[in-house]
């Protein structure tokens, strides 16, 4: 080892240490920021909590008086009925209050994780299909239920406590200090060691708790991909392989489990340690100070055993806020953990490029225009479209066809607004996409993916999701025109059969089907149609290529297809390569010439005759 790797080690520890305590900053910055939508709640557990300090002192004052009448002045108990009356009341005031500060905690910690797991949400949708395919869904779904739940004691618990530890004990060290000030100042100076030892056992739970939040998305992210890829992993013998690398990350997580609870059981033990000999000090001098060993400490005047006991009675309930804090802080740590994981999707950016002032989309316009679009992912390193020029009229049925790869998809994407061009633009005649409202745009788009998702629930649900509003007879006629019926009759509950997510339970095609009937359903004036025909049979796809025929009569249609010989009748096709338009004209004209599609037709006959 060269003299100078030591030193390279030691800058690299501490930047990570610089960068750890960075990123903890900015995620207690982020929680506390939460909180402005539960501050009335937290308000109501502070105070709660305030008030049931205050009930103890009154508690200990009552409980040390009648012993001290009891043994030291021997009075009838009679006398102290009031006392008993007052003690019983306190207890039951105490036992609503409790509940009170938990109802309002919870609130709390539920008001957050609303407002949390809403702008989660807001966000994941507005970033489009296209970047969030990019991340696990997992981990996406990690994000949204479990980190956010890891939210919940920081607000409930955590934070109430922190200002209750402000509250609580100096009303009882202003309530001791009358009493006696050495046995006040002892309470005062031993106080801060608990929150001290609280912090630098903190630390360390923290970055762990960080580590198994990222354990734990990486474990869901994993098990959902093998879950959905298990047809797959069964077809080429790599199941049994998966298996073991499920056990592996369970075993990676469950090691950084036990990390976390190792730290939290340290830290009680330090904490009931540390209160433990604090108490004890105070006793010892109370001790010292009835048998005489010490004169100093209550302003001259004598230390009755009704006082003493009274402070002693207190000294536990002062640390207890110091110890509840020290319990709570983990769920400080917690919650920075997980406050991390999920800026880190909040930071994601979403699709540049759209206007800030959106307008609504046009009534009509008779020209789609693309201008000079260049378009590209990974920060250009895989460019896509360069200088794409394009126009497609009102009421026109235009075909992307050419090799994968070649931007076909992601031309629908582009008109779908889920990506933005680098440069040029796209104009609906002389207005720009970009300035319009992208709910208001999509409103006017029947659009269907490669894999469109099917959601658990009966097919009339899955195609309704098109319109909530529609009837069970528009339903059906959708239906019937995508040929969903062809199949739903010989069933005994028709469109009411129920099916798993993902379509579990139809075929492919089924499936296909289901989802182009959602398309008919929205009756909207343009269609974006990525391989409607993939997973059907030659007879099953003429008859939906006839039905889209039909229904696209007065409506635009932009289909991707990958099936030459399905596209005769479309009005113009459009060959995509290196980034631009290389040929476009109908079918017979681009048969005519021995061109890019000329080859591409034949390529895939040779394929189909094998």
């Amino acid at each position: 080892m060269s003299p100078r790797q030591p030193g390279r080690q030691i800058f690299r520890s501490l930047l990570q240490m610089a960068n750890q305590k960075s990123r903890r900053i900015t995620a207690e910055r982020w929680l506390i920021g939460r909180s402005r939508s539960a501050r009335w709640w937290i308000a109501a557990s502070v105070g709660v909590g305030t008030c049931n300090g205050i009930l103890l002192i009154l508690q200990a004052y009552l409980i040390s008086s009648v012993i001290h009448g009891t043994y030291m002045d021997h009075l009838p108990r009679v006398n102290f009925t009031l006392h008993f009356l007052i003690l019983a009341a306190a207890i039951i005031v105490r036992a609503i209050l409790t509940w009170a500060r938990q109802v309002s905690g919870f609130n709390a910690g539920a008001a957050v994780r609303q407002e949390v797991r809403q702008t989660l949400a807001t966000h994941i949708m507005s970033l489009g299909p296209v970047r969030t395919g990019a991340h696990p869904s997992g981990a996406l779904a990690v994000a949204a239920m479990e980190q956010v739940e890891a939210l919940q004691d920081f607000f409930s618990l955590y934070l109430p406590q922190l200002l209750l530890v402000a509250m609580v004990p100096a009303t009882i060290l202003a309530v001791v200090f009358p009493f006696s000030w050495a046995a006040a100042s002892l309470l005062l100076f031993t106080a801060p060691l608990i929150p001290l030892f609280m912090v630098l056992v903190g630390m360390g739970a923290e970055s762990v708790s960080q580590r198994h939040f990222q354990a734990l998305s990486r474990l869901s992210g994993h098990f959902l991909d093998i879950l959905h890829g298990l047809p797959t992993l069964k077809i080429f013998g790599r199941s049994r392989a998966e298996t073991g690398n499920i056990e592996k990350t369970s075993r990676e997580y469950r090691q950084r489990t036990m990390g976390v609870l190792r730290i939290a059981f340290l830290s009680s033990a330090v904490l009931e340690f540390f209160s433990a000999m604090a108490i004890a000090l105070v006793a010892v001098y109370l001790g010292l100070r009835f048998l005489g060993y010490i004169e100093f400490g209550s302003y001259g005047l004598p230390l009755t055993l009704s006082a003493g006991l009274f402070i002693l009675l207190l000294a536990p309930d002062f640390y207890q806020p110091f110890r509840d804090l020290g319990a709570y802080y983990h769920a400080r740590a917690h919650a920075a953990g997980a406050a991390e994981e999920i800026m880190n999707i909040l930071s994601m950016e979403k699709p540049s490029g759209e206007s800030t002032a959106s307008k609504p989309a046009p009534d009509r316009f008779s020209l789609i225009t693309l201008r000079r679009i260049d378009l590209g992912f990974d920060n250009g390193n895989r460019p896509v479209f360069n200088g794409l020029n394009l126009d497609i009229r009102r009421n026109e049925h235009v075909a992307l066809v050419g090799e994968s790869g070649g931007g076909k998809t992601t031309l629908l994407h582009l008109l779908l607004k889920f990506v933005y061009p680098q440069n040029g633009v796209v104009l609906l005649d002389d207005m720009n996409l970009n300035h319009i409202d992208a709910d208001s745009w999509r409103r006017d788009l029947g659009w269907m993916s490669q894999s469109p998702f099917l959601f658990h629930g009966t097919i009339r649900e899955n195609i309704q999701l098109a319109d909530p509003s529609a009837t069970d007879r528009q339903i059906e006629t959708a239906a019937r025109q995508a040929h969903v019926m062809d199949f739903c009759d010989r069933w005994q509950h028709g469109l009411d059969t129920h099916m798993a997510e993902r379509g579990v339970g139809l075929s492919r095609g089924q499936a296909q089907r289901v989802a182009l009937a959602r398309v008919f359903l929205k009756n909207a004036p343009i269609l974006l149609l990525d391989e409607p025909t993939a997973a059907l049979d030659n007879d099953t796809a003429a008859l939906i290529l006839g039905a889209l025929k039909q229904f696209a009569k007065d409506r635009t249609m932009i289909m991707v297809s990958h099936r030459l010989s399905k596209i005769t009748a479309i009005d113009r096709v459009l060959v995509l390569a290196e980034g631009r338009v290389a040929e476009e004209g109908s079918f017979e004209q681009l048969m005519a010439v021995n061109g890019r599609f000329h080859r591409l037709y034949h390529r895939q006959q040779e394929l189909e005759r094998l």
